[in-house]
């Protein structure tokens, strides 16, 4: 089916979610839109999309074979793949092994500064208010989720982080820092469980060679260091992906 044909659920600054035949069911297309800044910064770049998609799919079912539930499906072509229909929670995490972007300027620390151990961060999912920072306090009064799935997300956040970081090192790679969704979906045992949604890909993780500490995620956008295609194609390469 053509993708201008699709009922739209909801666009995203990098994703358009579609309606399937299966009400359970969404169709997940990545854009090639790059945003900065809270899209104060805007371009379209051919294909990146597409790299997203192949990475993503790649890492999604990594993160599924360490027994971790998540939307995801299956990829059906170059941009598209299945998901889960979920209730987004509205909340950010942001998993930092060392301290790079906006953490460096609010604390005045030192740009790659190893944390003792993983920091996780929130932040409330709403671009008119620049996602602001939010703590534990916050999420239970304004009912964004309560204490037992904090908790969870958390547990997940920092498994998560494990697995990505043993990939990631396997081949060259520091995983500096990356972001995560959760949202809930009912079964027959639990009407509000909760898994891992939304995507990972160079989009929204940090990740240096390294070596060379050179930039392969979406800072080359943000800091104008290069061509973004050849570094997200650089850890598709690596990984071990190609498009098809």
């Amino acid at each position: 089916m053509n993708s201008s044909i699709k009922k739209i659920v909801y666009e995203g600054k990098a994703k358009i979610l579609y309606c399937s035949s299966d009400p359970k069911i969404l169709i997940q297309h990545f854009k090639d839109d790059a945003t900065a800044n809270n899209a104060e910064k805007h371009a379209i770049i051919k294909s990146k999309g597409i790299l997203n998609n192949f990475i993503s799919e790649y890492l999604m079912s990594k993160i599924e074979d360490n027994g971790i539930e998540t939307h995801f499906i299956k990829r059906i072509n170059q941009r598209e793949q299945l998901i889960k229909k979920v209730e987004i929670i509205p909340i950010e995490l942001v998993v930092r092994n060392k301290a790079s972007g906006s953490i460096v300027k609010r604390y005045n620390l030192k740009e790659s500064l190893e944390f003792t151990d993983p920091l996780i961060e929130f932040f409330l999912k709403d671009d008119n208010l620049g996602d602001p920072l939010l703590n534990e306090t916050h999420i239970i009064e304004f009912k964004l989720a309560n204490y037992e799935e904090i908790k969870l997300m958390k547990s997940l956040a920092l498994k998560i982080n494990n697995i990505l970081q043993n990939i990631f090192r396997n081949i060259g790679i520091e995983l500096i820092d990356f972001k995560l969704e959760f949202g809930r979906v009912g079964d027959d045992k639990n009407k509000d469980k909760i898994i891992l949604a939304d995507e990972i890909s160079p989009d929204n993780c940090r990740l240096w060679d390294k070596k060379t500490r050179k930039k392969l995620d979406k800072d080359i956008f943000r800091k104008n260091l290069g061509n973004l295609i050849d570094g997200y194609q650089e850890v598709l390469t690596r990984l071990g992906l190609k498009l098809i």
